[in-house]
């Protein structure tokens, strides 16, 4: 600032203030300021930041090694950063394994200040993250529900309207037989998808097919392998619902290993972050959660909170998108 006062002639006082958009700075004053700071490349020094204002300007992502493989942790990324773009924050993201404490990050970042606000994922009915940081009144938002009866702000995806939707897909298809890959029994999102399927096989007069050995938490070996043997079976089923892209990729070498074919014996539906399904195996239908969507939802929820804003009025919850088949390129 000191350079930037010698390089306008202006004290370093008016420029501290020009740069924090006083109203009692002219607007052409500021504009000089600006464009100086932005010549120089002038950042405010986040330390000198948190001891003048208490506030460190950092927003930290808490995500699982899970959520990688998954590949949510880029388009998130992306979209929290799109809306920080416009603010004084920054984003740091914080890995940690879901085999560890899930209490020991948010603790670490309570105890030593270091972000202002928390993003945290993979949400259970009743999460001791959510009590934590609402009895500490920390600013935080979730990519996902509990069922804790906390208001708190959240972004999700409509797991019950994807299971429904697919069994809708498949019956259409003459499939009667349906199994599920499913989240793990301790998220909240796995009685999400339970029910919506549940309900799509009452509603349009399909039948489970047990599958409870792995869900989308497993390796990709361990589904594959699994699957195998159930579609070698007497119980095989001919209707798939996938609640991963990734696990849907293994589901589809668990059947050729059973020298079954997709599209013949069994059809597919999956949910997908992306494209990439649709290009490898266009045979399988798709809906699409749009994670970077997401990650936009749930900055502005956590800034939002920041800011004092109602935590019911931070809510927000996305909607599957069927994709159609991708076309395929005539033959020469």
């Amino acid at each position: 600032m000191k350079t930037i006062a010698f390089m306008t002639g202006l004290g370093i006082t008016t420029v501290s203030r020009a740069l924090k958009d006083a109203p009692d700075i002219g607007a052409e004053t500021k504009e000089r300021v600006r464009l100086v700071a932005k010549q120089i490349g002038y950042q405010p020094n986040r330390a000198g930041v948190r001891l003048r204002t208490g506030k460190t300007n950092v927003i930290s992502l808490v995500l699982t090694l899970e959520e990688e493989i998954m590949g949510i942790t880029s388009p998130m990324v992306i979209g929290i950063t799109e809306i920080l773009a416009g603010t004084p924050y920054h984003l740091v993201v914080t890995p940690y394994s879901s085999s560890k404490d899930p209490l020991g990050p948010i603790r670490y970042i309570l105890d030593t200040g270091a972000a202002d606000g928390v993003i945290i994922s993979r949400m259970e009915p009743h999460d001791p993250r959510v009590t934590l940081l609402t009895e500490r009144q920390f600013p935080f938002a979730t990519h996902g529900r509990t069922e804790m009866g906390i208001a708190h702000p959240y972004h999700d995806f409509d797991n019950g309207r994807f299971a429904y939707e697919a069994v809708r897909k498949l019956v259409e298809r003459g499939r009667r037989r349906l199994v599920l890959l499913e989240p793990p029994p301790h998220l909240t999102f796995h009685s999400h998808m339970r029910t919506g399927f549940e309900h799509g096989l009452k509603d349009f007069g399909a039948e489970s097919v047990s599958f409870h050995q792995v869900n989308i938490d497993y390796s990709l070996v361990a589904i594959r392998d699994a699957f195998e043997k159930l579609m070698g079976s007497s119980d095989a089923p001919d209707g798939i619902v996938s609640g991963s892209g990734s696990g849907a990729i293994a589901l589809i070498a668990g059947i050729e290993a059973a020298r079954k074919k997709l599209g013949e014996d069994a059809d597919m539906v999956s949910k997908v972050p992306s494209d990439f399904l649709r290009w490898l195996r266009p045979e399988v239908m798709t809906m699409y959660e749009d994670i970077r969507v997401a990650g936009r939802e749930l900055a502005k929820a956590v800034i939002g909170r920041i800011e004092g804003k109602p935590p019911e009025t931070l809510q927000s919850l996305s909607q599957p998108e069927f994709q159609p088949p991708m076309a395929r390129s005539p033959e020469a």
